[in-house]
């Protein structure tokens, strides 16, 4: 039986990152960037001004005062996307607009608030306080400067990530192909959510919520028909799931029951298992794989052991695929408001909810089929085997999101 530790590096190994393709910016979101992206462009790429007002040589204000303001002559005009083409000579002044280039011999901008123009003579323009040199000012390269980095290679390419890659006038980035994953439900007794209920027989969640899991690491989904309890629909179901998708999950028959079919359909359609059985819980029965190149995770029937092994074995190695930097989980350190406690022989990844202080307690109650205590949560945390987290202890929280 693997350690998590030992389950998820023995996963990560097996795992090379899929090819590159150029994606537009407006369809790169949430993807990762497949290398290291450098700026063609000087950000801003000129001196300009931060304000609306007048562009003028700060020692043209030297005397400037509220009670003796001095008059500049307006010599043009500089809106934002137009240079103005003169210099700006002692004793006068240029009006411009926030993102306005600097005209040549101007040191300052003066905001339009604080001037106004002479009643008699519009085109002078009366300034009541000295201006100091480079006021209202962004600078060539003040934000970026040319060959910086945008984004690293690995990063997940968020909206304002997106953004600076548009501001330095960049219109594709390259990132890895999002895996395809196939999402199989094995179990006689699972239905659809439209079906009657027969006695026996339980509504099918764990398609759903893992394929919304694998969407929120990148992955396209493909959720394939519920399949009953033999091996040879099970094998008619797993070779139809590897001809379409990079990795294959299934839920249910993974353990060792006499209708547990998905390890030995596996191998009969020439897989091979690297593994199964994880020394944690929820989530013991765990089978890795592959065939042909191609990913196989087998995980247990219970709603909350597939999300829990998912989330701590499965989606890194979808990460994996694109390139990701950052594999596993955001943490938040969090003090316990209650104690948790394990009695057992495997580490437990118990399921808690955060409260408005930012404490940790139990979400509820903590057996495999109990959905609702999960709902409730915000994250888990791992409780080592034999031992009390006390009151006030403060832990890590493994967020879902």
């Amino acid at each position: 039986m693997c350690s998590l530790e030992e389950a998820l590096e023995k996963i990560l190994a097996a795992i090379a990152p899929l090819p590159v393709e150029l994606i537009t910016l407006s369809g790169a979101s949430g993807r990762f960037a497949a290398q290291t992206i450098l700026s063609p462009v000087n950000l801003p790429p000129a001196d300009n001004s931060s304000v609306d007002g007048y562009a003028v040589l700060a020692a043209s204000l030297a005397s400037a005062s509220a009670a003796s303001p001095v008059a500049l002559q307006l010599a043009g005009y500089a809106p934002a996307g137009k240079a103005f083409l003169g210099t700006v000579a002692p004793g006068a002044c240029v009006r411009v607009f926030t993102g306005s280039v600097l005209p040549r011999g101007a040191d300052a901008v003066v905001m339009q608030e604080d001037v106004q123009p002479q009643p008699d003579h519009p085109r002078n323009i009366l300034f009541f306080e000295k201006a100091t040199p480079w006021q209202n000012l962004r600078f060539l390269g003040e934000d970026v400067q040319k060959n910086d980095r945008l984004v690293e290679g690995g990063e997940k390419l968020t909206a304002v990530r997106l953004g600076l890659l548009a501001a330095a006038g960049l219109d594709v980035v390259p990132c890895r192909r999002q895996p395809v994953v196939g999402l199989v439900a094995t179990g006689s007794e699972l239905r659809e959510s439209n079906q009657p209920l027969e006695p026996g027989a339980i509504y099918e969640s764990n398609r759903l919520s893992l394929s919304l899991l694998a969407e929120q690491a990148g992955a396209w989904t493909i959720v394939f028909p519920l399949v009953s309890d033999d091996l040879a629909a099970t094998k008619l179901a797993l070779e139809r799931a590897f001809a379409l998708c990079d990795a294959v999950v299934t839920t249910g028959g993974i353990s060792v029951g006499e209708t547990d079919w998905v390890r030995t359909a596996f191998t009969e359609i020439g897989g091979r298992l690297d593994f199964w059985n994880v020394a944690m819980k929820p989530g013991k029965p765990f089978a890795f794989g592959r065939r042909d190149g191609k990913l196989f995770f087998g995980l247990p029937g219970n709603p909350v052991s597939a999300l829990v092994t998912f989330f701590l074995l499965v989606r890194p190695a979808l990460l994996q695929t694109q390139g990701a930097r950052d594999l596993l989980p955001a943490r938040q350190r969090a003090p316990l408001a209650e104690a948790l406690e394990n009695r057992g022989e495997r580490r437990h990844f118990v399921r808690v909810a955060l409260d408005a202080e930012g404490r940790a307690r139990s979400s509820g109650k903590q057996e495999s089929h109990v959905l609702s205590a999960t709902a409730r949560s915000h994250g888990l945390v791992d409780v080592p085997p034999n031992t009390t987290l006390p009151a006030g202890a403060v832990v890590e929280v493994l967020r879902w999101d």
